[in-house]
């Protein structure tokens, strides 16, 4: 293999990018009738969406498989290889069968049609040659023809299998709107990671782990200063005799009180607290704390049960979940 170490790096990046972004514009050309009822079969289909392929194709298919499980609709990856020597007990009788390929005339996706046509399932082809073996036998197809390849020898699978990957996004985009898909739904099927976390995490699940910091308006600077280091969120809340929030101190009051001219054995919770204090609900989710921390440069939020000081959120409970 000889180098060409003349080629001008960016510009062929460049020009790749140019040629996929262009065969994915031509995609909508593609969008018909028969596109409109795989999308409706699919929806309304009582088993999963089987979908197979061969090299290139299959690794598309794994992933459209992936989003469309993550979306609500149930589908299931099926080599094309291994289907012909045993997989083949994956399909169920109400399942609908799409088989991805460029060429549709590989010599397993030949063998599989077959097989898949005679056991009565819908058979959807995704393929790039509308007069192939895959094509016609097909009971839908969903066309991804590209011109070329990006490969500068016109063989490597990158535009084509860039389209493939497109039309499967649209695919799983209608679904989702067709079941009216919502963030809830999402985070049901993600319940891992940070991700899920700010799709179902609530403020009260953080703030419940910490014991809440409260001083009365007429405690001392001592016993501010004792509840701020036991309760180490370097906050207390400042309630009134019938429990009713009236402001706050933070480690900043403390500094500041100091700095005056002020005897401290005079000095009350009253006199030191901020009024107005930013808070949140603890049903709210998490994200939504981190959101309005930002916006007011904190680093901590008040946690209410309606009108009830609740505890509090700290940044650092969001570091800790990875929301951040």
């Amino acid at each position: 293999m000889k180098k060409n170490l003349t080629i001008d790096i960016g510009q062929v990046a460049k020009r790749t990018i140019a040629m996929e972004a262009s065969a994915i514009n031509d995609l909508q050309q593609f969008i018909n009738a028969d596109f409109e009822k795989v999308v409706e079969l699919i929806a309304r289909c009582e088993g999963r969406l089987v979908v197979t392929g061969i090299g290139k194709s299959a690794i598309i298919a794994q992933k459209i498989v992936a989003t469309l499980n993550s979306t609500g609709t149930p589908a299931l990856f099926m080599h094309a290889a291994d289907a012909i020597h045993g997989d083949l007990g994956m399909i169920r009788q109400e399942d609908i069968v799409m088989c991805i390929s460029k060429s549709g005339t590989s010599s397993e996706i030949k063998v599989l049609v077959p097989l898949v046509k005679n056991f009565g399932n819908i058979l959807v082809a995704m393929v790039g040659n509308t007069t192939s073996f895959l094509a016609v036998e097909a009971d839908y197809i969903l066309n991804t023809t590209v011109s070329q390849e990006a490969c500068p020898n016109n063989l490597a699978p990158t535009t084509s299998t860039t389209a493939q990957l497109a039309m499967g996004d649209a695919l799983a985009v209608c679904l989702i709107e067709w079941h009216g898909f919502t963030a809830a739904d999402f985070a049901k099927f993600h319940p891992g990671g940070a991700l899920g976390k700010k799709l179902y995490l609530k403020v009260q699940d953080l703030s419940k782990l910490h014991q809440a910091p409260k001083v009365l308006l007429s405690s001392s600077l001592r016993d501010v200063i004792v509840e701020i280091s036991s309760k180490m969120l370097g906050v207390t809340a400042v309630l009134d005799e019938n429990g009713a929030l009236q402001g706050i101190i933070t480690d900043g009051d403390l500094r500041r009180m100091l700095e005056k001219n002020v005897a401290p054995e005079t000095v009350t919770a009253k006199d030191i607290m901020s009024l107005h204090p930013k808070n949140i609900q603890q049903d709210e989710l998490a994200i939504n704390a981190l959101e309005m921390m930002r916006k007011h440069d904190i680093t901590q939020l008040l946690v209410m049960d309606d009108n009830k000081y609740a505890g509090i959120i700290h940044l650092h409970d969001l570091i800790r979940e990875g929301i951040i």
